[in-house]
């Protein structure tokens, strides 16, 4: 135990003349961050390795996994405890993607050690067998968990849920995809069957809060942000949600200004995130958590990806 907190607690005490009360103890250490947590996050990246090129269009310049994999490496040398996530749509957009179906995309998040990533639409563009091909060579898993992908080449290789622990923080993290009708040709999609994302994730992330104890429940998402019509987005999906802390969406390209914050059916927050598409933007979120299992996030950037030149 710090000294500060020592301070903190033996004065509450002293002060209420209670030395042996355990409700100013809580009082006391849910007013203490017990650790921090910094959330790095993309979507929608769509092949795009190299940077918009110098042509005179408003993207010029941005984005690039050089420029991506050196931001990441500056955040996780200054902070202890990092984690990197993807919301689908790596393929598709680029050459890079029509000459080598997504290999250098992979090969590129392996290496800036990417903690995970969900599935988007476009990343069924080559087909079901090219995808499991092309993940063979991750080093980090794919999460989803309203494809049934039984009988795909998928089958045993997306995860419902996985748990990272940073210090003393288990961490759940979920994913979901969108409707692939409409979006997907049937030749594509193979016999991937798509489940209702809001009662499949609601079924996992009470498991990841109230049976496996997490500290916090992430959901990759790509579904969608909002739309006109009655359309699954991450809206209604927070607002129909139970034990979802944190969900970072993709597919509509939407460039947030901050992180919406939304209330689930018990009233608590969840808050979502979107940072565009094309790799221009790395979000990122800044929590500190407390003894209680409470959560407050209390910095977000949205980091523009430009190489540094040198003066």
């Amino acid at each position: 135990m710090s000294d500060r907190r020592y301070f903190l607690r033996q004065s509450a005490l002293a002060a209420g003349g209670l030395f042996t009360s355990s409700s100013i103890l809580s009082e006391v250490d849910d007013i203490i961050p017990q650790q921090k947590l910094v959330i790095l996050h993309t979507n929608d990246v769509h092949s795009r390795i190299d940077p918009f090129p110098m042509d005179g269009g408003r993207n010029q310049g941005l984005g690039g996994v050089a420029a991506r994999a050196a931001l990441i490496n500056e955040i996780r040398a200054k902070e202890e405890h990092v984690l990197l996530f993807d919301a689908g749509d790596i393929f598709q957009g680029t050459p890079y993607f029509n000459f080598f179906k997504g290999e250098p995309e992979i090969r590129s998040m392996s290496a800036m050690a990417y903690d995970a990533s969900t599935m988007g639409n476009h990343d069924f563009d080559a087909g079901l067998d090219n995808f499991a091909t092309q993940w063979g060579k991750a080093k980090f898993p794919l999460i989803i968990c309203n494809y049934d992908f039984a009988s795909t080449p998928l089958e045993n290789i997306n995860k419902p849920y996985t748990i990272f622990k940073r210090g003393n923080l288990k961490i759940g993290v979920t994913g979901v995809g969108i409707e692939l009708k409409g979006l997907v040709p049937d030749q594509l999609a193979g016999n991937t069957r798509y489940l209702d994302p809001v009662q499949v994730v609601n079924e996992v992330a009470y498991t990841l809060k109230r049976k496996k104890d997490c500290d916090m429940v992430i959901c990759l998402s790509h579904l969608g942000y909002k739309y006109t019509d009655n359309k699954v987005s991450d809206e209604i999906l927070a607002k129909e949600s139970d034990n979802i802390d944190l969900i970072i969406g993709g597919h509509t390209h939407t460039f947030f200004e901050a992180p919406v914050i939304l209330k689930n059916k018990n009233g608590n927050d969840v808050i979502v995130n979107q940072v565009g598409w094309a790799g221009i933007i790395l979000g990122r979120l800044d929590f500190n958590f407390y003894k209680s299992k409470r959560n407050n996030l209390i910095d977000y950037k949205s980091i523009t990806i430009q190489k540094k030149i040198s003066e």
